[in-house]
Parts: structure tokens; sequence; C-alpha cells
């Protein structure tokens, strides 16, 4: 009973401390934190509890998971603390109390460094000989000879020859005891923190290998100014031993902070203190406080990798889908040849061929006359061409050879190779060449990105920066969050959707996804949700997790093709009854649904914020939230970086975004870098405010290095541009002012209308903002 009411008050406290961290009340902490222990998911709880979390978002309710994560491991960490004490018997009740109060991981570890079993020391051996009473001596800091003092201690037999070496094992003792004194640690932490700095330096020998990281050769910047890219970069240059890598503040600065807190006088016992200090400084406290800090940047460089990189998936798996198109997708190639896939409205592989238009005269024709055959023969109505090596030189033959109502659209190839060597490939085209798995992984993503991405490990879809440097436990747990989210943002078609995408749903996992597909391919469509409960293994949990999430196309209930919950079907047939229709009169008829008085359907399980959902999704049931599909076209004979000039403004793509800019495919094999001072006229503190992934943009090229590869961009606005956009508002301002016509109501005068304003005031007001203005633009 008493261990149930600890583990209550334990509860209560996290709630509390939560509630306060993220702004919200301990009730939204509480209940959300119940739902998750009772196998709900994040989707599910933001977008079906809301009346029992008070609305929390996804962000919201993932914060609340973490931090209990982490103030669990917390609580678990103190009792394993609290119970080697007790078997040590060093825990009294002021050193519980102390350990009970600690808030985070480094405080506990601070607290328990002195008691902590440890390997031989130097400090442990001057312990053993007795010397333990000469550092408390020391450092009392009294008057008095200390050779004096310390000939009472020399002792042959415990290998204490003389009053130098008692006195020197008396420094060990106390330099131990400074470098685990938990105040001191937290304040040479906070030094190394705040006024530390990364150096680094080259290895003799090492310029050529490392010439990528010549930037780092010769560098130092504060700790606590240094972004992540620079960090993980640094760290990798050690790592491939290119870089010396140091993190330290100034030592003196370090040395005078220690000496603050023990050096009392100028005796001679206050100079081996004083010597104990520096001992302590450079042999074990600087050490230990650079290894606690290089994880404590690491850590930060790598949660600040991760939520690039997850936010650049986000937009890519976001990205908008052109629909149930029948797809021609091209794999080009130049000595091997362009692999040709046909495919359905729902992706399904229909044909394919290869062809071989840049071989030679006789190839070209041969291709033309293939591709037009395979054209008319599935009904094409969209070409998809992957961006890699050929693929603006094939994306010309096909434009020459087709009819201009046939949309051409080159598409990124990103992870397209892994996808092809997979084992979800094998299963799904055994029978057929890597390379047609690889085109057909192209066509796919034309008609539904999201479907076909989910399929590729997300590290392979050239996005992020330094994904292969961080914490792999933690991006993997953050790269399944982000998957997760999207794919249940946008919605399933359950008859359609590979058992992949059904593992991201909500409730679901890999074995009942693949039990859905053998159920569908056994007894054909589902045409009602409802129907879920007869799949093998899927309980009333897991459908109630799922169902909402899952759309029939068509089916036999309209809401099954919607958002709506089955759950909440019940509420909707009372909604139509009440206004003598049906549902499906319902979705169809705006002017019925405004007729709807949400408030006398709010009851103790239902409240207005589900309700207001609930009409929403009868609005536009199963709406799609990714933004309309735009096709795009690179500038024509553009194909090499050969072919760039300065000045050049060209149309680009996003391809990816880190911490430094952004980098944009214009069409030439090699994307080019728009640093974070180029993306925009104004200041910006990151670069997602003003550019995400897939959006297209126009760029200036403003350097292209050949030789390094390199192509340095500018999305700025050119200044002509500018002075029209600072012109238009000043026209606007202008307009405002200018008197009005005489009105054929009043017979004052016109005169008389404008002479409350005189002219110098109209011009000196204009002038000021016309300079604010320009001020804004640059």
């Amino acid at each position: 009973m008493l261990k149930i009411s600890l583990i209550h008050i334990i509860l209560n406290i996290q709630f509390k401390k939560i509630a306060t961290e993220l702004s919200i009340t301990e009730k939204q902490v509480s209940t959300t934190a119940d739902l998750l222990e009772g196998g709900a998911t994040i989707p599910f709880i933001s977008r079906y509890r809301k009346e029992l979390t008070g609305s929390l978002d996804e962000i919201q309710v993932m914060a609340i998971r973490d931090r209990l994560f982490q103030l669990n491991e917390l609580e678990k960490r103190r009792q394993v603390i609290l119970a080697s004490l007790t078997s040590l018997g060093k825990l009294t009740d002021v050193l519980k109390t102390v350990v009970n109060a600690a808030e985070t991981l480094i405080q506990l570890e601070d607290i328990y460094l002195p008691y902590r079993p440890k390997r031989t020391t130097r400090a442990s051996i001057a312990r053993e000989r007795g010397l333990e009473p000469l550092s408390v001596i020391f450092m009392e800091q009294q008057e008095g000879s200390i050779y004096a003092l310390a000939e009472c201690y020399v002792n042959t037999e415990k290998g204490i020859l003389t009053a130098t070496e008692a006195i020197s094992g008396a420094r060990d003792i106390l330099a131990e005891i400074m470098a685990e004194d938990p105040g001191l640690r937290a304040g040479i932490r906070d030094l190394f923190l705040n006024k530390g700095k990364f150096s680094c330096r080259v290895i003799d020998g090492q310029q050529e290998k490392g010439a990528k990281y010549s930037d780092y050769f010769e560098w130092s910047e504060p700790v606590k100014h240094a972004p992540s890219h620079r960090v993980l970069a640094m760290r990798r240059a050690e790592k491939e031993q290119i870089v010396w890598l140091e993190i330290r503040p100034e030592a003196e600065d370090a040395i005078s902070l220690m000496e603050s807190y023990f050096l009392k006088s100028e005796t001679e016992t206050g100079t081996q203190v004083k010597m104990a200090i520096a001992d302590s400084y450079k042999r074990l406290l600087g050490p230990s406080m650079e290894t606690e800090v290089r994880l404590l940047t690491r850590k930060k460089a790598d949660q600040a990798a991760i939520k690039v990189f997850t936010e650049n998936i986000r937009q890519l798996l976001l990205a908008p889908a052109m629909g149930e198109k029948r797809v021609l997708a091209i794999d080009p190639g130049f000595r091997t040849g362009c692999k040709v896939v046909c495919l359905d409205e729902q992706g399904k592989l229909l044909d394919n061929a290869t062809i071989f238009p840049h071989t030679g005269a006789g190839g070209l024709a041969e291709a033309e006359k293939l591709l037009k055959a395979l054209i008319m023969a599935h009904q094409i109505n969209v070409v998809a061409i992957g961006n890699g090596t050929a693929g603006r030189e094939t994306e010309m033959f096909v434009r020459n050879i087709v009819v201009e109502s046939l949309v051409v659209v080159m598409v990124s190839e990103n992870g397209a190779s892994v996808y092809s060597a997979s084992e979800v490939a094998r299963e799904e085209f055994g029978e057929y060449d890597i390379t047609v798995r690889g085109a057909v992984s192209i066509g796919r993503r034309l008609i539904d990105p999201l479907a076909e991405l989910v399929k590729i490990d997300p590290k392979s879809m050239g996005v992020g920066q330094y994904q292969h440097d961080v914490d792999q436990k933690l991006l993997q747990v953050s790269l399944d969050d982000t998957v997760i989210s999207c794919v249940n943002q946008v919605g399933v078609e359950l008859n359609t959707a590979s058992k992949q995408l059904l593992s991201y749903v909500s409730g679901l996992n890999a074995a009942l996804g693949q039990q859905i597909v053998e159920y569908r391919n056994k007894n054909g469509a589902f045409t009602r949700r409802e129907d879920l409960k007869k799949v093998p293994r899927l309980g009333d949990k897991a459908f109630e997790q799922a169902a909402g999430f899952l759309r029939i196309r068509n089916a036999e209930n309209p809401l099954d093709s919607s958002a709506v919950h089955p759950e909440r079907y019940d509420l909707v047939h009372q909604m139509a009854n009440d206004l003598n229709t049906d549902i499906s009169t319902l979705i169809s008829n705006d002017s019925l649904r405004k007729e709807i008085k949400l408030r006398s359907y709010v009851s103790e399980a239902v409240g207005l914020p589900t309700l207001q959902d609930i009409v929403l999704e009868l609005a536009k049931p199963g709406r799609d939230p990714r933004e309309v599909f735009e096709v795009f076209n690179f500038t024509d004979g553009l194909n090499s970086i050969a072919d760039l000039k300065v000045g050049m403004q060209l149309p680009g793509i996003i391809t990816n975004i880190t911490n430094f800019g952004a980098f944009v495919d214009i069409g030439v094999h090699q994307d080019g870098l728009v640093h974070m001072s180029q993306l925009s006229n104004r200041f910006i503190k990151d670069p997602n405010e003003v550019v995400k992934v897939q959006q297209k943009v126009l760029v200036t090229v403003t350097d292209v290095d050949i030789a390094r590869k390199r192509i340095a961009l500018s999305m700025k606005t050119p200044e002509k541009q500018q002075e029209k956009q600072v012109a238009k508002p000043l026209e606007r301002i202008a307009s405002e002012r200018k008197p009005a016509k005489q009105s054929e109501s009043t017979n004052m005068p016109r005169k008389k209308m404008v002479s409350k304003v005189r002219k110098p005031e109209i011009e000196t007001d204009l002038a000021s903002k016309l300079a604010a203005l320009k001020d804004k633009f640059k």
C-alpha cells in the first residue's frame, strides 16, 4: 500500500512539473498520460480525444510522452543511487533529502560521485596510507610548517618514506575532493558551457586527406554559439583523425573559480591547497568536464540535426500528390539505356521495356517508336522521368516526341535504388530486374509520394544533415513519430494501401498490415470499415485506434470514406434525422449543414471540438490536406554545371534544408546552395521561415566552382524589384492621402476639403514612410 502511495506521489510531482514546463494544466497531463498508458497513439489522442485532453495537438502530446519518459528514467536512477548508498552505509537523512531534491541526471550523478565505487586512484592509495587527516589539516589552511605536520605521517610500513611523499599524497586527496564537489562541478560546467571554446587544429600530414575539412584546420569558436552543423563537422573531422579537437575555457578562469571555493589564506597549507587546485583541474576536473561537455554539446547538436532532418522528411512525405493517373515512368541512363514502365492509376505495373535514345540514330528512332506505342497502348496521362544521370537529356527526348497535352514531370529518384534492392521490392516485383523496380518507384512517387516513400529508409532520401552521425536510436524514434504523423494526417485508402503504409496507421503494425493485405487478397475489397474486425488478430483496441484514419472510397456508408470515427456514426445519423434528411444529402448540401445546432449535441462524451471536426469533415469527406500538385519545368538548354553563368535567373526546387541554408535542384545534376544569408532580403534565423522541401523557387546564380562542383545561389530580390515593392506601398499611401472628389451631396468647395492638410506635411509624412519602407526591404 505504501509503495502504491509513493508511486502516486511521484506521478503527481511529475505531472505538476510537466504542466508548468508546457504551460498546460495538470489534468491535461494526467489524462494524456493515462491515454498513453492505455495504448492510445499520439495521432488518435490529438484527433479523437480532444475533450479529454483539452484539445492538445500532436506536438504537445509528444512532449508529454517524452518528458514522462525522461522523468521516469531520472526516478529509476534515483532509486538505484539510494539503494547503493544504503548498501555502502553512507545514506544519511540529509543526503537522502539532497538526492530526492535533484531535478536532473547531472545533479544526481554529481551528488553520487564522491560515494561511487571506483577503481584505484592516487587519492584512494593515499587514504589507505592514512593521509586523509593531513589533507583535512591542509584544507583548513591553518598556520604552521607543512613539513612539521607531515613528519607525523611518515611510515615506512605504509610506503611513506619522507614528509614530501606525505604532502604529495595529501594533495592527491584534496585534488579528488575538489573534483568531486557538486557545487564546484556545477560552476565549472557552467564556465565550460558559457565561456568555453571549441578549438581545432589539423594533424600534421592530414591536410590533403582532410581537404574538405580545411575550414577547421585552425578554428576556434565559443561553445555557446557553435551551430549544430559545425559541432558535428568538427566531431566528424576528429573521428576521421584529421584534426585535434579540444573544448576548454581559459585555464585561468577555471583556476580562479576553484580558488574562490577553496583558497582561504596565503599560509603554507594554503599554498598546498593552491597546488592541489591546479593539479585537480589539469588532471581530474578539466578532463572530466570536457568529456561531459562533449556529450552535452553532441546531444544538443544531435537534437538540432534530427529536428532539421525530420522536418525535411515531413515536408517530403507531405509533398503534393498528382493523384490517380496512368503513368509512364523512366529511369534514365546513357550506356545501359532507359528503363521504362507503365503503371495504372493505382500504381500497378502494366508493362516494361528498355529504350536506347542516347546511343545513336538507330537507337533514337527505335526508342521513339516504342515509347509512342506504349503511350497509346496504355492510355498514358503523365510521363515521369528520374532526375539522375541522363535525366535532362531524356526529358528533352520525350518532350520532342509527345503531344503537348501529355504532362512530362522530372521526379527525384533519391532512394529509388535503395528501394529496388530492398526486401520490400523483392516481395512486390521479385521476377523483375532491379532497374525495373527503380522505375516503378519513380512513377509511383509521382502518383502518391507518401505511399511510396514510406517503403524507403528515410536516411536514404537525400535530405537532412549529418543524419548518419547523430544518435541513431533517438533519430529512429523521431523518424517513426514523423512518418506516423504524416500517414495519419493524410489518411490511408484501405483497399489499395501496401502493408508498409498500413503499418504506420494508428493502432496497426507490420504484422497487422500484412494480415489486412492477406484478408483483402482472399476476400476482395473492403466495403465497410466494420469488416476490419474480421481480420485475424485485429482486436477492438486496434480497430478503435485505426478506423478513423482508414478510408474506403465509394463505400456503402459515405462516412467510411471520411475521417469521422465510427464511434460517432450514430451522432451523425442523429444530425441527419433531426434535419429530416440522410447522410449523403447532409454531405452534399452546404446550407443543410449550416442548420446543425452543434450545442444541442454536446454531452459528457462529446464536446464542441469533436462536433466542429465532424462538420468540417462532412463538408469535404476524406479531404487530402496536402497542397495541389503543380507541374514544374527546368530551364531548357541547361544540362550540366558547365552551362551555368553568374547572373542567370533560374527556376528550381528546394531539395534539402539545413541549418545553414537550402539546396536547390536547378536541373544540372548538381544541387546549388542558397546560404541562409541569401534566402531573403530580411534577416532570418531559420531557413524554414521562408522555404520548405519541394517548394518551387526562382534563384540567381552567384558563383560556379566547376572543379569542386559547387554552385552558389541567391533568392534575394534584385534591387530594381525591391524598388517596385517599395513603390507600390508608396503609391497606396499617396492615394490614401489624395483629397476626395467633391461629393454631389455637399456644396463644400474642394479647396476647403483639403485645406486641413498642408502640402509640406504630406511630403514630410511620405518621405518618412518611404525611408521606413526602404529600411524594411533592405
